[in-house]
């Protein structure tokens, strides 16, 4: 899913950096399945788990 907003619109989810989901997990992600998505991303990426992102993106 791509992101709909903010500076990187457009990108996919799984290939935002830590950095911007650090400062949503710091502000608060939004409300619905885009924060959960968010949260979910964010968890993958600080414990290390990227691999099981790379089904999704050998799919796009």
């Amino acid at each position: 899913m791509p992101m709909p907003f903010g500076k990187y619109k457009g990108t996919t989810l799984c290939n935002l950096p830590v950095s911007y989901l650090e400062w949503f997990a710091k502000e608060g992600f939004p409300p619905g399945k885009l924060g959960m998505l968010l949260g979910t991303i964010y968890e993958i990426k600080i414990n290390g788990l990227d691999y099981l992102l790379e089904p999704l993106k050998k799919k796009r």
